[in-house]
């Protein structure tokens, strides 16, 4: 698909006014009404979350199928939270149909970066008017269409010229990926905790991989999604919170963190309550310095805010 510059920016305005419309028909996607006791650090960026528009079509590979979800709603949430910024993630819905995470670039004024789902075949042009637009990173989802595999060190190094990061939902395969993982030349960036298996946790072999990958100056960790591989549940998901712990105690300077907004793989009375993922972040880390870093140093360092 082409990206023209002009054309996106003609259209993204005619969406916004629809969307802003529509959003108030949005079905909730957090619960909760209290703020989190956590202050964030001014400047704070939510690293992971998405947006969901019925009148963008599925890929065909699609096996999520979230509620309509707008910038709008987000908003709102972020208001709460005390958070402006944010990193919009294309979901595996999209497949590699980028337009409406490019609609919420253009429509936060500033306040977002994108994280693009790709083919390998997307020319150069393409990545430049992405890159004009605040994309900083392409994301390689192993369970739905775009790059596979066979590309990763290809789009890696060109994605690299750009100064953009490779961000990896690896689900089962990180232990397997770990050796190309940690010569690629971008900076790589590992979903929802590494997706590590409870209830081995951080005694599993994905998890060594991970933290073996965290030294190596390169990989960064998003802190989001604990809810994925929890056995215990919420709302406190001890068991990967452990995980969370251990890897913030390692290397704070390689965390992120991200609400997954609007939770896209729980049911609508299972939506956890934002505020409280928030702080559970104040759980896991030791200090203030260590969140300052998470929510603020680390992601505006990465994604050029």
């Amino acid at each position: 698909m082409q990206f023209s510059r002009r054309r996106f920016l003609q259209a993204g305005g005619a969406l916004g006014a629809t969307v802003a419309l529509n959003a108030l028909a949005g079905q909730p996607s957090s619960t909760g009404e209290l703020r989190p006791r956590l202050t964030p650090p001014a400047g704070s960026v939510d690293c992971h979350m998405h947006l969901y528009d019925s009148r963008y079509p599925a890929s065909a590979t699609a096996t999520l199928f979230p509620p309509d979800a707008f910038l709008e709603d987000y908003r709102a949430v972020q208001k709460r939270l005390g958070i402006r910024r944010m990193v919009i993630v294309t979901p595996s819905t999209y497949g590699t149909d980028n337009r409406l995470m490019l609609d919420g670039l253009l429509r936060s004024r500033g306040d977002a970066r994108g994280v693009a789902v790709i083919e390998n075949s997307l020319g150069d042009e393409e990545l430049a008017s992405l890159h004009e637009a605040g994309v900083r990173g392409i994301r390689f989802n192993l369970s739905v269409g775009g790059a596979g595999l066979d590309d990763l060190e290809t789009l890696a190094t060109r994605v690299n010229e750009l100064g953009w990061n490779v961000q990896f939902a690896a689900g089962n395969m990180l232990t397997d990926l770990e050796s190309r993982l940690a010569k690629l030349p971008a900076n790589v960036v590992i979903d929802h905790l590494g997706h590590v298996p409870q209830p081995e946790g951080i005694h599993s072999d994905a998890f060594a991989a991970l933290s073996r990958l965290v030294d190596n100056g390169k990989v960064w960790v998003k802190l989001s999604a604990p809810y994925l591989r929890s056995k215990v549940g919420g709302p406190g998901y001890e068991d990967a919170g452990k995980i969370a712990t251990a890897l913030i105690r390692q290397n704070p300077e390689r965390m992120l963190w991200g609400s997954d907004w609007p939770h896209p793989t729980l049911a609508a009375d299972q939506k956890p309550d934002d505020a409280r993922v928030l702080d559970l972040l104040a759980d896991w880390a030791p200090d203030e310095k260590a969140l300052r870093l998470i929510l603020r140093d680390n992601p505006v360092s990465l994604y050029g805010f």
